[in-house]
């Protein structure tokens, strides 16, 4: 359900100086604007990647949780400020390296450095593949492309169904889909009449996923890439 465990060769950065930070629920490890610092770790707990727009509008990019990084676009960059928020959804504890000692690893380790950039790819396939949901097909696609990403990263599977194990507001569900709360209400209520999904203690049971993918002409990308976190 959570990402897989960093590679072996990525589990070298924990070989670089760092410290280990822990942050409450609702804290922030950085926000938009703010000065580049470093990039974290996540050992444990879930953080929240979006940004909000300028007119007030929140969207969520992905949600990361233990052995993913988070920061990791800074390396590099001649912005010398986040373009994103990092918000902790629940306590995390995670280990955080200065820029500076990331960027001198990467310059004198080429196998470090090849490893990280091989990954950091698939990391920007798996936003580009989002936004062409969310540009080609519309609410549709943004919703059904959502819901297929949840399923794939928290989807247990059940004899009626996937149960996406999160409990998630449909405000949360919203901000996924960069679409405004009454949109998300009213469309998950006609799937719900269609019993193509259903809401049990708080959390979805998509019963009919093929219907989401045939309805926005699903390419079937590996799973790696059409994840939410």
């Amino acid at each position: 359900m959570i990402s897989p465990e960093l590679s072996s060769e990525l589990k070298e950065l924990f070989t670089i100086r760092h410290t280990v930070k822990e942050f409450k629920k609702g804290a922030y490890l950085f926000q938009d604007g703010d000065a580049i610092k470093g990039v974290y770790i996540i050992r444990s707990g879930k953080v929240q990647i979006g940004k909000v727009t300028p007119d007030g509008r929140e969207l969520t990019l992905k949600i990361c949780g233990p052995n993913q990084l988070v920061g990791e676009v800074t390396v590099f960059s001649v912005d010398s400020k986040y373009m994103l928020d990092a918000k902790a959804i629940e306590d995390v504890i995670c280990a955080k390296i200065a820029i500076k000692d990331l960027e001198d690893a990467l310059l004198h380790n080429a196998k470090l450095a090849a490893v990280f950039m091989k990954w950091m790819g698939i990391d920007q396939q798996k936003t580009q593949t989002k936004f062409r949901d969310l540009l080609l097909h519309g609410k549709k696609g943004a919703l059904y492309s959502t819901l297929i990403r949840l399923s794939n990263s928290y989807g247990v599977q059940k004899d009626d169904g996937i149960l996406i194990d999160m409990n998630l507001t449909n405000q949360e569900l919203a901000n996924f889909c960069g679409m405004a709360r009454e949109v998300v209400n009213r469309m998950l209520s006609d799937l719900k009449k269609q019993e193509i999904v259903s809401v049990a203690e708080g959390k979805m049971i998509i019963h009919d996923i093929s219907h989401l993918k045939i309805e926005i002409n699903c390419e079937n990308c590996p799973i790696s890439l059409c994840k939410i976190d």
